[in-house]
């Protein structure tokens, strides 16, 4: 975020946060991208440090201090050294809204303070093999036995799905009822019949534990149902916008550091006895660049704001997330070609974020959707 949006406590939280960064996560990031996951370690030593929910209320072991301008501190300064296999966000950004604001007292006894310590990590269960953005379609279900819900279905490109051992599912537990139907079920890890399949391998994030989540039957206790039965897409429609303000804020942290390294390069970089950054069409390249992120990063800091307000709705996340991630998408392509044949090597920054983040205009609902989500705000 820019300096004038925030107070010396977010500045001195910064700074923690570099250091953490610096010496916790920076040298090892390269071990966990063979190895595909990060330690769970990590987490630990960010439960110690306070980086882990950071809006949960103190007696349960959080920050209470329910301002974003942390999380997305948090995020950016991850994102500043391209740490993409870090779960942080989707465990602070996007499930602990549906810890903090649907459980209840004795679900929050039992789940926030390892949530908030890192030794219990989290992940949202939305997408299935046939339904992504269109959350209707999903047809994982559960039925009602006693004092149990019995689940069973498929999940699938689940964020933390290797290392979580708190999974909110969004299940159908009301056929024949379309969005009415849907309830949040929390499968913990080791119930019988609650299996992962394959580390999924991606293009890119190659540290992040992306996978399949398999239901065989899984009796889930009755008081593990999280809000209230058949209002599951109601909650889901509540929590995306903060969950797409913060992939627009990493979108956009991503590209102003890429953007940075170009810069450098371009000065550093001879062609034709003088710097590339001295020709007239790369120093128009820049300058698009650095203009395109201007406006993105007011925008993003704005929505910032309005989300602290609780005024955000769900047209402006829908806008600051496909803009910001499709400048993203735009400023990193103009990078890698600026870099010339150094930007198509693993081994260059600027070729890593290429491919580590082309994942941001396509989750948390697709830009399409997000358009669609404006257009139909327009009347059209």
């Amino acid at each position: 975020m820019r300096g004038s949006e925030l107070e010396p406590e977010h500045l001195a939280f910064r700074d923690m946060v570099r250091a953490f960064v610096a010496k916790e996560i920076a040298p090892h990031h390269a071990r966990w991208e063979e190895a595909g996951q990060v330690d769970r370690e990590v987490w630990r030593s960010a439960g110690r440090l306070g980086l882990l929910g950071i809006d949960v209320p103190e007696e349960y072991g959080g920050g209470g201090v329910p301002d974003f301008r942390y999380q997305v501190l948090l995020s950016e300064e991850i994102m500043r050294v391209g740490a993409t296999g870090i779960g942080f966000a989707l465990h602070n950004d996007v499930v602990a809204p549906y810890l903090l604001e649907l459980a209840d007292a004795e679900q929050k006894r039992r789940w926030l303070p390892g949530f908030c310590s890192g030794e219990l990590i989290t992940a949202l269960a939305m997408t299935e093999p046939e339904a992504g953005s269109d959350l209707q379609a999903i047809r994982t279900r559960a039925r009602r036995d006693g004092d149990d819900w019995v689940l069973s279905g498929a999940k699938t490109f689940i964020t933390n799905g290797v290392l979580a051992d708190l999974v909110v599912v969004a299940a159908r537990t009301q056929p024949g009822q379309g969005s009415r139907g849907l309830s949040l079920l929390v499968v913990e890890r080791g119930m019988p019949g609650f299996t992962r399949g394959r580390k999924l391998e991606k293009i890119g994030m190659r540290a992040q534990d992306t996978a399949e989540l398999f239901f065989d039957e899984v009796r889930v206790p009755a008081a593990n149902l999280l809000g209230r039965p058949g209002r599951a897409f109601l909650h889901l429609a509540d929590n995306l916008p903060r969950e797409r303000l913060s992939i627009a804020a990493y979108a956009v942290a991503a590209a102003e550091t890429a953007f940075a390294q170009t810069l450098a390069h371009c000065k550093a970089r001879t062609a034709f006895g003088r710097a590339i950054g001295g020709f007239q069409h790369v120093r128009f390249e820049l300058a698009e660049m650095a203009t395109e992120l201007d406006v993105a990063r007011t925008y993003v800091d704005r929505a910032v704001a309005a989300l602290n307000a609780g005024t955000l709705g769900a047209v402006d996340a829908a806008k600051a997330k496909w803009w910001a991630t499709d400048v993203q998408r735009r400023v990193l392509d103009r990078c890698v070609q600026l870099h010339g044949g150094y930007g198509f090597m693993r081994e260059t920054a600027v070729a890593r974020a290429f491919v580590d983040n082309r994942v941001h205009p396509i989750y948390g609902g697709t830009n399409e959707i997000m358009k669609e989500i404006v257009g139909r705000d327009l009347g059209v």
